[in-house]
């Protein structure tokens, strides 16, 4: 028989063992099951593109963007890190939908830049506060390091994330099909290598999002199992490893994908 308790102490052990500050929400069906260092601001790194993607649905449901526009990727949308757009030959034609995928599911940067370009910076920010996010805010666009070094960055908290993947679940302010919309783009996510990967994604429902500079790793989903739907965040800062942070945030996932299965 499984049991929440232990699921939390079996979390709360892997917790321990981090060589880095580990920031967590899991709620299994609206109940809380372990928070630690929920409203701890710190970088968001590509976790920004959560509220990037949640703001652009609901700026195309006002009528002020439109999905299925296209745009021309012009040498100047191009920055490094991650994502193909950098690669792609010049004047290539991409709809706002894919590039909105592409932020998701590639985490690609220009991409990224691009939608915050459309959308603006300040509209995104005011979307933040308005479920409730407090500690979430878009400063800068990507691999702008100019601004970087004027003490400017992307920041956000375990608190926030699940809010925003409890809009992408239960859509208070989007619609359902933009909600749906936005959940099947994060089913396409290429980097499984944190929450899910020590998962039978056969068996349960994985929408992630990754985030990872130096120093930190995250991963934020929503899992899903017969009626079962979990909200997991998991932050961590001041690594000095990145793969054992990657393996902590895996186990974590382990935990509770077997408490799922159970």
């Amino acid at each position: 028989m499984r049991s929440a308790k232990r699921l939390r102490k079996q979390i709360e052990g892997i917790i321990e063992q981090s060589i880095g500050n580990v920031s967590i929400v899991v709620e299994i069906n609206e109940e809380t099951i372990i928070s630690k260092n929920s409203e701890r601001e710190m970088s968001s790194a590509s976790l920004i593109k959560i509220p990037v993607i949640i703001a652009a649905y609901r700026q195309a449901e006002l009528g002020k963007i439109d999905l299925e526009e296209k745009i021309v990727v012009k040498p100047d949308h191009k920055v490094g890190g991650a994502g193909v757009i950098q690669y792609l030959t010049e004047g290539t034609l991409l709809s706002v939908k894919d590039l909105l995928t592409l932020m998701i599911i590639v985490s690609d940067n220009t991409a990224t830049n691009m939608m915050i370009d459309l959308i603006g910076q300040e509209t995104i920010n005011q979307f933040n506060k308005l479920l409730g996010c407090k500690h979430t805010k878009l400063e800068r666009r990507l691999m702008d390091y100019v601004a970087r070094d004027k003490g400017l960055d992307n920041v956000t908290s375990a608190s926030d994330m699940v809010k925003f993947l409890k809009e992408i679940a239960e859509n208070r302010f989007l619609t359902s099909k933009s909600s749906h919309e936005i959940l099947n783009i994060l089913t396409g996510q290429q980097f499984q290598d944190k929450l899910p990967a020590m998962m039978d994604l056969d068996h349960v429902f994985v929408a992630n999002k990754t985030g990872e500079i130096p120093g930190v790793e995250h991963d934020v989903a929503i899992i899903r199992h017969n009626d079962d739907q979990v909200l997991i965040t998991v932050l961590i800062d001041q690594l000095n490893n990145q793969f054992e942070g990657k393996q902590v945030i895996a186990r974590i996932g382990k935990a509770v994908y077997d408490y799922l299965i159970q």
